[in-house]
């Protein structure tokens, strides 16, 4: 059974657009809103956000030009949001991990200055 670096890798590889990156960045919290939202608070609202997400998700294959990935198996459902998530860490820290570097950063123009600095010291 493949491990979770081989889904998201699989993930990463179908989600490479920038529009279909933000698209899920800001679909995939709602559709966890409006659950939330209908499990708790308003139904109209939670239905809402529930169905906005959906819409950005699709909408965002749709400019990507390809299928979304639970159509390859529902694991991939719970593989989005972790890649959501591990996306914003990456812009939030301004790191970015590539698939051949075993998990190490790639270093940013910010980094590699700043180790140039230390390494003068």
């Amino acid at each position: 059974m493949p491990g979770l670096a081989h889904y998201m890798a699989q993930y990463d590889h179908e989600h490479s657009s920038g529009w279909n990156k933000l698209l899920h960045g800001l679909g995939i919290p709602m559709i966890f809103a409006g659950i939330f939202l209908l499990i708790f608070m308003k139904w109209i609202w939670g239905a809402s956000f529930f169905v906005g997400g959906w819409v950005f998700l699709l909408l965002g294959h749709k400019i990507e030009g390809n299928h979304p990935a639970f159509f390859q198996g529902p694991i991939y459902l719970l593989v989005g949001p972790i890649w959501v998530a591990k996306e914003a860490w990456e812009f939030l820290t301004g790191t970015r991990h590539t698939s051949g570097s075993e998990g190490a950063p790639e270093r940013t123009s910010q980094d590699s200055s700043h180790g140039a600095a230390t390494k003068q010291s």
